[in-house]
C-alpha cells in the first residue's frame, strides 16, 4: 500500500526545524478577499505551511487570512522570500520589517532570497549575497 501524503506530515531540516511537506502558495493570489478567504480556507483544511513573497503583493492579505483562521501562529510554518531590489544590507533589514509588519507577525519560519541570480547584481552578487547574509544574522 501506497502511503499517502497529510497536510501534517513533516521533514526535519538539518537545523531541528520541521518543516510541512505540503504547503499552501499565494503566488498569482490576488491582494484583498481572496488571499484573506484562501488563507483562512487553507488553514481551516489542515494547511500548516503557507508561502507568500514580497513580491507577490498580498502578504497583508496572507497575514489576515492567517489571523481570521483562528489557528495558532506556532502551529503554523510561515515562509516569505526577499525580492531582488531588496537586497543588500540595509535594504534586507528594512524588507523583512516591512514584510513582518504586513504579515502580522513578529517571525516568520523560513525567509528566502526569492531569486538567487537576478541580472542586476550579477557583476557583484558575491559583495550583495554576503552583505544580504550579514543582515540576516540580526534576525
Amino acid at each position: 500500500m501506497a502511503h499517502l501524503t497529510k497536510l501534517t506530515d513533516t521533514y526535519t531540516l538539518s537545523n531541528g526545524v520541521k518543516i510541512p511537506i505540503v504547503g499552501f502558495g499565494t503566488w498569482q493570489t490576488p491582494s484583498g478577499e481572496v488571499a484573506r478567504d484562501s488563507v483562512k480556507a487553507a488553514l481551516d483544511a489542515g494547511y500548516r505551511h503557507i508561502d507568500t513573497a514580497a513580491i507577490y503583493g498580498n502578504e497583508e492579505s496572507v497575514g489576515e487570512g492567517l489571523k481570521a483562521s483562528g489557528v495558532d501562529r506556532h502551529d503554523i510554518f510561515l515562509t516569505t522570500k526577499l525580492w531582488n531590489s531588496d537586497r543588500g544590507y540595509d535594504n534586507t533589514l528594512k524588507a523583512i520589517d516591512t514584510s513582518l509588519r504586513k504579515l502580522g507577525t513578529d517571525y516568520v519560519d523560513l525567509y528566502l532570497i526569492h531569486w538567487g541570480n537576478p541580472k542586476a547584481f550579477r557583476d557583484h552578487w558575491q559583495e550583495t549575497n554576503a552583505e544580504t547574509w550579514r543582515a540576516w544574522k540580526k534576525f
